[in-house]
């Protein structure tokens, strides 16, 4: 077994263990993700999305096979061992191409996951939820399951003929928004048994009438909604009683468990309850990256207390000036007056700048405020102020005081609670429950 799949039978038979999914290209995430990863001596799953990596470049320029080499890159230099490292697909299916007829939209969808597969890219998402420009206004369960029954023979063949492993695979009709909604008002109830039931009978039968019995033995898990989400500036939380039935119902399920979306900013007494109530796979995103955007922006901050006016990077106003230049990627999702849109771009709980750190001027920008405070002695008093966890850190001797190390140690604190969750889970099992054991 993979260690993907060692992971979720231990789940299954009652050990408090899950996996967190880590979904960012970001190097300095991924490096704090790693250093998380070392220190709590759990597998990472790294994901990508099928808007950020597919066989044209995506978001971020990088094809499937392009983006292992470039996490295995990062892998080494960290030191982190490969088999500890697992990458994940997301939201693989037609949802880049839902402007185009289904029959082009979902041969685009067969190239990607084909790439993916062959990449070696082991735990697969399959997601054929979303409509189409020719499909009705809501897809049959019937539809969504052939369509990813059909992609997973994709799979299957690809991982096949690279001479890989079978993938895993995750299956599920009721997909939050990716990266948040964008009015929590939007956000959906908690999943009903019942419609978990029918997911789970439907792709079965889809799978078995296309001969993919083994594949089907390797869907570890269903996305499913636990009732957790957010919007721009507010969070819906996790509330174990409202999802117990949904809870009780994958008990029952030998081999899988539900697979939790949009689990940012959730408080980690959650995230270790989730992970009790078999929401063993918890993925997040937008939270790293707007933990990376605190931590660039109190890096300015600093910057701007010890470096001459005219030689700052001025990194958060050339992020604004880039969004404002490309709004492709905010400007539908963030509403009101272009005041309350500022407000939105810098601290917007969906994080929209997060597609804008690989732009050129961004990079540099970057670049610059590194630059610019790694020949100086940051002042004690300036990280209390600005930094005040990490002031903590470097005044015990723990960290060194450098920008990236002071950086990666912000991101690292969010992506520890969820390491904490998925390995030392402190949650207790409700009143009057109990485990299957399967």
């Amino acid at each position: 077994m993979s260690p993907v799949q060692q992971i979720i039978a231990a789940h299954r038979r009652g050990v408090p263990t899950g996996l967190y999914s880590v979904c960012c290209s970001h190097p300095s995430v991924l490096r704090a993700a790693m250093k998380v990863a070392a220190s709590y001596d759990t597998v990472l799953l790294v994901e990508a999305t099928s808007n950020q990596v597919d066989q044209f470049g995506g978001y971020t320029g990088m094809t499937p096979i392009q983006f292992v080499a470039y996490v295995h890159e990062l892998a080494r230099q960290q030191g982190f061992p490969l088999e500890k490292l697992v990458l994940g697909g997301d939201h693989l299916g037609p949802n880049a191409w839902q402007g185009l007829d289904a029959a082009t939209a979902m041969a685009n969808a067969e190239v990607l996951i084909a790439a993916y597969a062959a990449a070696g890219f082991h735990k697969i998402h399959l997601d054929c939820s979303m409509r189409c420009a020719d499909d009705p206004e809501y897809l049959s369960d019937e539809v969504i399951a052939a369509r990813s029954a059909r992609l997973c023979m994709v799979a299957e063949e690809a991982a096949a003929g690279a001479g890989l492993p079978p993938p895993v695979y995750v299956i599920g009709t009721e997909v939050p928004i990716p990266g948040g909604e964008a009015n929590l008002a939007q956000a959906g109830a908690v999943t009903a048994p019942a419609a978990a039931r029918r997911t789970l009978d439907v792709h079965c039968k889809a799978f078995l009438e296309q001969n993919l019995h083994g594949a089907w033995r390797r869907v570890i898990a269903m996305v499913v909604q636990p009732g957790v989400d957010f919007d721009h500036s507010r969070i819906q939380h996790y509330d174990a009683a409202q999802a117990s039935a949904l809870s009780d119902f994958v008990a029952n399920q030998p081999g899988i468990v539900f697979e939790a979306h949009s689990t940012d900013y959730q408080r980690e007494t959650a995230l270790h309850q989730m992970v009790r109530d078999h929401f063993a796979i918890l993925k997040v995103g937008p939270a790293a990256t707007f933990a990376l955007r605190e931590g660039l922006a109190a890096l300015c901050q600093i910057e701007d207390e010890l470096v001459p006016a005219g030689q700052t990077s001025r990194l958060m106003q050339v992020l604004d000036d880039t969004m404002l230049a490309q709004p492709k990627h905010w400007a539908k999702h963030y509403p009101g007056s272009s005041a309350e849109q500022r407000l939105l771009r810098r601290y917007g709980l969906s994080d929209r700048c997060r597609y804008y750190w690989g732009e050129a001027p961004v990079v540099a920008a970057v670049e610059q405020l590194f630059a610019n405070l790694a020949p100086l002695e940051i002042p004690l008093s300036l990280l209390s102020q600005h930094l005040p966890e990490q002031y903590l850190e470097v005044l015990q001797g723990q960290l060194p005081a450098s920008a990236p190390a002071l950086l990666e140690h912000k991101i690292g604190r969010l992506l520890a609670q969820y390491a904490r969750a998925c390995n030392r889970n402190a949650a207790t099992a409700p009143a009057g429950t109990t485990v299957a054991i399967c």
